[in-house]
């Protein structure tokens, strides 16, 4: 019979989850979590508790509160992801953590055993780790700090009790590789109290193999040279998938060298995953016999806030107890009830076909990358150089091979765009090309990476940088596969959107130079801006013709033409894609051609920019003259008509221009304008009048002004009333500014 309690906590972490994972919320609940924002919180705790849907409802909102104001309050909440049942059981497990924790000291005792002794035998087990000891941590380098410490208590006997004070007698050294995770060293060292100059990274190979694996003669030689000054060699980091690449270290020799020495040696890497399949490749299997290596298998398997571990052998469990790695709490081992749970529910079978499934997604494409022009798998064997004899020559190209042929199968799978490459070329380098090449060659294949991430998201492909190779895009599925559950038909869609990327790159690649060559051809309007880190054909930029202007001026109206140039190059009917560049860029006013297909004419398309960049141009020139006539035209035109009405002003005389006694005296004895209108011509910049112009239109309008009374005329001819303008174009191609007087036919054209 199932305890009450427990099956309250399962019932209630289901309910948890729908409510998290479901972006329909009831309409009632909906209202209610729109009183949460960002403004919000923190805010004073509220004197009455809430309810538990409540508190839900408030975390839903809150996880989804960048999507709402990025992409509007209007949009769907996208649902978190599917962490699947065995997810659901990991994060069952947390709960039940808290619920057991209050149980009796004894009932807690028994249980957290049994946890514990479970879980370490399944993984030792599945993991081919003969008589280990678990540790079960968050960080996943906590453990090789626990292991350092209990090869610092191992070999310092009185560290114990003289404390730090002994290693000054002899000063411990930790060797790791060059390709190593990133700062995985100063960490130990610093939770270690250790100095850095206890710290010794190991260069890899040079010459033969990968040049990711440690160089073990070199490190060999290293070992004896501090062994020599005095130092004591402690612990050796060896890879099993270095965190780029995927390579690993030659284990097996690593393991004769740590023993000839008695140096502590640690393994980690996504390749240990492996170790559960039936067929090993001997370099990872070299793993088992290590002194303790750390397993990440919450990612490997898809699981959620799942703890590391790490495997270690050790016969004095004092020690291992005064190196933090076993407690005498029991509530700290139930760290490993979240993987007790998930093991039992997927199972041993369920366990291997997970990481049996990423290693086949490995191995398709790599399989299908062969076909596709233009992409370079990295390979493990380096150019083996000239030697005399083709026999000896031979004999080291078959040894290289036997030795890295293993490598071949590693579930990481590293290419890239090389247009020196064939179809299913592998290896080489990038060394024989120059500075330039290689930064734009790196360019594209970043470019290729964030492309595939964005089109085919469930392939977890992304991009990683190598010190030898550049850019690169690496598919890890053992770290990507169980979470994002991808499958073949990702696989499938990664290389079709390669077989559409490819002739794309290879034509943009093609066709830089051409269009260098072209914008410098060009170089009186157009100025060709060397900028690597733009994915496309390059960038321009339109130089203004406009001569005797100051500095400020001269940048002010050259980015206003650009503005507008890049406008209608957006406007065009072309796939070409045309932008400001990156966010971060050092050229002002640019414009940034991205990538293009082996159909354009590169000749034609500088053509296009220039022309219509000296449009543009010309068209703000002309308007800008045109502003400057039609300016200096209204004024002489207002100069006029103000003499005009000074004239007029005399010989109509003073008593018109009284309030009352000129409307009386206009309606008696009404009197005509002479104020002419004023024509003014933009071609020949001249200001005519408009006698010849009323001339003509008050003859052909004689039929239409009949129709007005006469008495209103007269009334209106009689009152001073506002004058109006209006600006216009002719025909005849000539601006005409009207003026009208109501009643009256006074106006004024120009």
């Amino acid at each position: 019979m199932v305890d009450a309690a427990l099956a309250q906590v399962g019932k209630n972490l289901s309910e948890a989850m729908r409510i998290l994972g479901d972006g329909q919320m009831e309409p009632e609940a909906g209202t209610e979590s729109r009183r949460f924002s960002r403004t919000s919180i923190p805010g004073p705790l509220q004197g009455d508790g809430q309810d538990v849907t409540t508190i839900l409802h408030l975390v839903h909102h809150l996880i989804h509160e960048e999507e709402d104001e990025e992409d509007g309050r209007d949009k769907a909440c996208q649902p978190i992801q599917n962490v699947g049942e065995q997810g659901h059981m990991a994060l069952l497990g947390h709960s039940l953590a808290a619920y057991i924790s209050v149980l009796d000291r004894e009932r807690l005792r028994k249980l957290t055993t049994r946890i514990l002794s479970d879980t370490t035998l399944w993984l030792c087990r599945i993991f081919r780790y003969d008589n280990g000891s678990a540790y079960f941590h968050e960080d996943d380098r906590d453990g090789l700090v626990k292991v350092c410490r209990l090869a610092i208590n191992a070999r310092y006997e009185e560290y114990t009790t003289e404390g730090y004070a002994v290693l000054s007698s002899r000063q411990p050294v930790i060797y790791q590789s060059a390709s190593c995770r990133p700062g995985l060293g100063q960490h130990l060292c610093n939770q270690l109290g250790l100095p850095l100059s206890s710290l010794c990274t190991v260069p890899c190979n040079t010459i033969f193999g990968s040049q990711h694996q440690m160089d073990v003669a070199l490190l060999d030689k290293l070992i004896k040279e501090d062994t020599d000054a005095g130092k004591l060699p402690l612990l050796l980091i060896a890879n099993a998938g270095t965190p780029e690449a995927g390579h690993t270290d030659k284990l097996s020799r690593l393991r004769e060298l740590c023993d000839q020495h008695g140096i502590w040696l640690h393994v980690e890497g996504v390749n240990l995953a492996t170790l559960a399949l039936a067929q090993v490749t001997s370099a990872v299997m070299g793993a088992t016999r290590s002194d303790s290596m750390t397993l990440t298998p919450g990612r490997w398997l898809g699981l959620p806030a799942v703890t590391a571990v790490t495997l270690y052998r050790h016969e004095d469990p004092a020690l291992s107890l005064a190196a933090g790695l076993t407690s005498s709490q029991p509530v700290e081992k139930l760290r490993a009830l979240p993987l007790w749970l998930s093991l039992q529910y997927l199972g041993h079978n369920g366990i291997v076909q997970k990481i049996r499934h990423a290693a086949a997604l490995s191995q398709h494409i790599l399989l299908k990358l062969k076909s596709v022009t233009c992409i370079r798998t990295l390979g493990l064997v380096s150019q083996i150089p000239p030697i005399s004899g083709a026999s000896l020559r031979d004999i080291l190209g078959s040894l290289i091979l036997s030795i890295v042929e293993d490598e071949q199968n590693s579930p990481v799978v590293l290419f890239k765009f090389s247009q020196e490459s064939n179809a299913g070329g592998s290896g080489g380098s990038v060394d024989g090309l120059c500075a330039g090449e290689k930064e734009a060659l790196d360019t594209i294949n970043r470019w290729m990476g964030e492309q595939l991430a964005q089109l085919v998201p469930t392939s977890g492909v992304d991009v990683v940088e190598l010190e030898d190779e550049g850019t690169c895009v690496r598919f890890s599925p053992l770290l990507t596969a169980a979470v994002l559950g991808t499958q073949q038909e990702d696989v499938d869609e990664v290389v079709q959107k390669l077989l559409e990327l490819v002739p794309m790159m290879s034509a943009t690649m093609n066709l830089r130079q051409d269009f260098r060559e072209e914008t410098h051809r060009h170089a009186l309007s157009l100025t060709y801006i060397e900028e690597l880190s733009w994915p496309g054909l390059g960038a321009v930029r339109y130089e203004s013709q406009a001569e005797g202007a100051d500095e400020s001026r001269r940048k002010q109206e050259q980015k206003k033409i650009n503005d507008a140039l890049l406008t209608k190059l957006q406007e065009l009917d072309t796939d070409i894609f045309f932008s400001t560049g990156p966010e971060f860029v050092t050229e002002e006013n640019c414009i940034f051609v991205g990538m293009v297909t082996d159909d354009v004419d590169v000749s034609e398309l500088v053509d296009t920019i220039s022309t219509l960049g000296r449009d543009i141009e010309e068209s703000g020139r002309l308007l800008e003259n045109m502003t400057e006539r039609v300016r200096k035209g209204i004024l002489e035109a207002e100069l006029q008509l103000q003499k005009a009405n000074e004239e007029k002003l005399l010989e109509e005389g003073m008593l018109r221009q009284l309030p009352v006694f000129g409307s009386v005296l206009n309606w008696f004895s009404p009197v005509e304008s002479s104020v002419k209108g004023r024509t003014f011509n933009l071609a020949a910049g001249s200001l005519d009048s408009t006698d010849v112009t009323y001339s003509t239109k008050v003859q052909a309008g004689r039929m239409s002004l009949q129709d007005i009374p006469t008495l209103s005329a007269k009334r209106l001819s009689g009152l001073r009333v506002p004058e109006f303008f209006a600006l216009s174009t002719s025909t005849e191609g000539t601006l005409q500014l009207t003026r009208t007087v109501s009643g009256s036919a006074e106006s004024s054209l120009f």
